[in-house]
């Protein structure tokens, strides 16, 4: 699998796929533009890589979905809080008609990573929680709504993300847990969904009670003795991105590709640069005349991609499937503290990190401005926005709120937990992604889980008592 330069499919690139025999694309934000255009350019990828294509997306809902232009679906941790199963299903299978309406075939869904570190830099609100049996039963249904749109479900990242406290696009993790407690916890969502997975994704870490040399995405104990041998997994293997560091910055790419093959994965994900994706070609090819088999890998493959054609889809649904999304945000909304609505045209001191940059797979969050603008359909709003939370002054701030009678209002929008606002004092909190900023910021607060438009709107109705 590779990814592709742009949003439209030149020459160049399209020649590229047809020597190279490649069928399998994964897009991201930088191929997406309208839906139009995305229909467009799955519709020429299709014809260039043949009837068993297989066009892949990261669409999980909440901060990790690449076409911006269709609503967003919760994300897991937002269906988590929610915990309604048929919910969860529905949501999917909404979410699933909207790739179908393009022609996507594959989703790189749901994460069964149980999220139980607060400071896990990369999963957080994509998990659907802390607990193996919550993440199990709603990934279950995931799987089940996106299969019945017709749209190929992938379970991640496995053997589990969910207690890092570095992130594998940066760095390679390791987890030294035992294999019993590995077991009761990372394993058991994975275990339990297989039997429902088409596909499953490898995670980028070292599992020490598993294998102490080799990342799992490398790793024939993992891969072949735990999923295949133990577990009698017969659905497809595709490691996650080869260009993250954990690999990239330990393996040449060629290399890695092999020995991810021969430890049991069906499918390379070889993204990046040209470059980067001809050395995993080369590396393939002489493993192949090496006497490497891949006829059982090319079978899984060619099931999937049967099983799943990437044929579009008009989505009949679509005005139906956004109002669901809405009030599945609005049913995953968390409170903690007993936070208050606050009346119509009360004055506002709102404080906001101005701009929140994009984060490896997640999309940019929400400005401070767009949020004053919102809340001022309803409320008297004076914006404080700050680049750096250590440099916030929550003396002179809750000062100036008294002086002018606003209610103090912190709204947190990024994907990190930010210590410097361990001292903050507000007199409410909106955390609108990372939910764990819950935690430092000791104040009544509305955990959301996310801070797309649907998500904003279902907590500025709450704000409001409506």
């Amino acid at each position: 699998m590779v990814d592709i330069p742009g949003p439209r499919l030149d020459v160049d690139t399209a020649e590229y796929l047809r020597v190279n025999g490649i069928r399998a694309v994964c897009l991201f934000g930088k191929n997406v533009e309208s839906q139009a255009q995305l229909r467009q350019l799955c519709t020429e990828l299709r014809e260039i890589m043949g009837e068993e294509a297989l066009i892949a997306i990261d669409h999980e809902g909440g901060a990790i979905v690449r076409p911006t232009f269709w609503p967003a679906p919760p994300s897991a941790m937002s269906l988590g809080q929610a915990g309604d199963l048929q919910l969860t299903e529905d949501v999917s299978a909404a979410a699933g008609r909207q790739l179908r309406s393009v022609g996507i075939n594959w989703n790189f869904a749901p994460v069964l990573d149980v999220n139980v570190n607060p400071d896990n830099p990369v999963i957080a609100e994509r998990s659907f929680g802390a607990s193996p049996d919550l993440v199990a039963q709603q990934g279950a249904a995931a799987l089940r709504g996106l299969k019945r749109a017709g749209v190929a479900g992938c379970v991640k990242h496995f053997p589990g993300h969910g207690d890092t406290h570095q992130d594998s696009h940066r760095a390679l993790p390791r987890v030294g847990k035992s294999r019993a407690e590995l077991e009761t916890l990372e394993l058991a969502p994975f275990k339990a969904c297989l039997t429902d997975a088409p596909a499953v994704m490898t995670a980028h870490i070292l599992y020490d009670a598993l294998d102490a040399e080799h990342p799992a995405t490398l790793s024939r104990p993992i891969l072949t003795g735990l999923l295949r041998d133990e577990w009698h997994y017969g659905g497809v293997i595709i490691t996650d991105s080869m260009g993250m560091q954990a690999i990239d910055a330990h393996y040449g790419r060629g290399e890695a590709a092999v020995l991810s093959l021969s430890a049991g994965a069906d499918m390379v994900m070889a993204l990046g640069r040209r470059e980067v994706q001809e050395a995993t070609l080369k590396a393939v090819q002489e493993a192949l005349e090496a006497g490497l088999e891949v006829q059982d890998k090319l079978e899984r493959l060619s099931d999937l991609a049967r099983r799943f054609p990437a044929k579009v889809e008009q989505n009949k649904q679509a005005q139906e499937d956004e109002k669901l999304f809405g009030e599945a945000w609005a049913r995953g909304l968390t409170f903690v503290g007993n936070p208050q609505s606050v009346a119509v045209g009360q004055p506002l001191l709102l404080v906001a990190q101005a701009k929140a940059q994009r984060e490896n797979v997640s999309e940019a969050s929400v400005e401070a401005q767009t949020l004053a603008d919102e809340l001022a359909e309803w409320y008297a709003v004076k914006l404080h926005a700050y680049d750096d939370p250590s440099a916030l002054n929550w003396a002179e701030l809750r000062a100036q709120a008294e002086r002018e009678g606003r209610l103090l209002l912190l709204i947190t929008a990024h994907r990190h937990r930010q210590t410097a606002l361990a001292g903050a004092t507000p007199d409410l909190h909106l955390a609108l992604y990372n939910p764990y900023t819950a935690q430092d910021v000791q104040s009544p607060a509305v955990q959301s889980f996310g801070f797309r438009p649907l998500a904003r709107a279902a907590v500025w109705a709450w704000l409001r008592g409506s």
